[in-house]
């Protein structure tokens, strides 16, 4: 009881500004609800406000957040990803080796936060927002890294949706062609659906949309490893500065639920209302953890810091589109 009396506050606000987030997300989906929630606990944490709602407030952004990538799981089928997204995972390898490799070097160059170039290059990597909301709480990255990283993501999301389909035509690429480059270089799932959406309006067919839908997805599968491994990084370099340091505090038991929940979906299929209702549940909840997240953000300090976030972005979109076609130029799939 006293817990919920300290967490109350905190959850209520965050609620509360999530709910016409969501909403305006529903209605501007390139934009996407989670952006919405960001900007709007930015724009009301100018106010300041009282004691009481920080320990909510910092529940919401840490422990809501986890419990929504688990609810996530339950939109995946295994089978069919791999079954569909499979050709992809060659174009995959590149694309995530260059993504992390850039944006280590630029990092590094521009005198970039750890933890903000990691989480900006598993965005540009690995599916935007949502592996951003994952990785987070496994490297222990504080609130500013994730709005910077959030941001970046997010102006490249929306530059992609308008440039993609007009450089895929100036390229000439297939319908084929074009969802193979969407899927695996555009950041976000609603960025890719939209860009898909939009070429496959032109073409008169679903071609481009349904294959980058499903190489976007198959892209997302990767948030499991790779937070193993950041899992594993973390705790061996917790465990130099700290001799009592425990590798289970730190390791992403949300993405074994991730997992669980995916197999669940795949192997035991729940009713198509339950699931839709889980998953739908789980994208409002990084929403609520996205406004809490802006409720703990220096919104003066991320203006006055955004410019070297958005050059390390804007180098490691630039770098994995690139890549993204010439891999597939040279293997014959443009």
């Amino acid at each position: 009881m006293d817990f919920l009396k300290k967490m109350l506050p905190g959850l209520g606000i965050c609620l509360l500004i999530a709910i016409p987030a969501w909403f305006l997300g529903r209605l501007f989906p390139i934009i996407g609800g989670p952006v919405f929630g960001i900007l709007f606990g930015m724009l009301i944490a100018l106010i300041k406000r009282p004691a009481c709602f920080e320990k909510g407030i910092q529940f919401t952004s840490k422990k809501i957040l986890q419990y929504s990538i688990i609810l996530l799981g339950f939109e995946m089928n295994l089978y069919h990803i791999i079954k569909v997204g499979g050709q992809s995972l060659f174009v995959m390898l590149f694309t995530l080796t260059t993504s992390f490799l850039v944006a280590f070097f630029v990092g590094r160059a521009l005198h970039i936060k750890g933890k903000t170039t990691v989480l900006i290059g598993v965005g540009t990597s690995i599916c935007g927002g949502s592996a951003i909301a994952a990785t987070a709480p496994v490297i222990q990255a504080e609130d500013e890294d994730v709005a910077h990283s959030i941001s970046t993501i997010f102006l490249f999301n929306i530059i992609a949706v308008f440039i993609f389909p007009a450089l895929g035509h100036l390229l000439g690429l297939s319908d084929t062609g074009f969802g193979m480059w969407a899927g695996t270089a555009i950041n976000d799932t609603s960025s890719v659906v939209a860009a898909g959406a939009s070429w496959s309006a032109a073409a008169g067919n679903d071609i481009a949309l349904n294959f980058a839908t499903i190489v976007k997805l198959t892209r997302t599968l990767m948030i499991v490893p790779i937070t193993l491994v950041l899992a594993i990084y973390t705790s061996r370099k917790s465990a130099k500065a700290d001799s009592n340091f425990s590798f289970i505090k730190v390791f992403p038991w949300f993405v074994i639920g991730f997992i669980a929940a995916a197999v669940i979906n795949t192997f035991a299929p729940i009713p198509h209302a339950v699931s839709s209702g889980l998953v739908t549940a789980g994208k409002f909840l990084i929403v609520m953890a996205m406004t809490a997240i802006g409720l703990n953000t220096n919104l003066k300090k991320l203006i006055s810091n955004g410019i070297k976030p958005i050059a390390l972005g804007l180098s490691c979109w630039f770098a994995v589109a690139v890549v993204s076609l010439i891999v597939q130029w040279a293997g014959g799939t443009l």
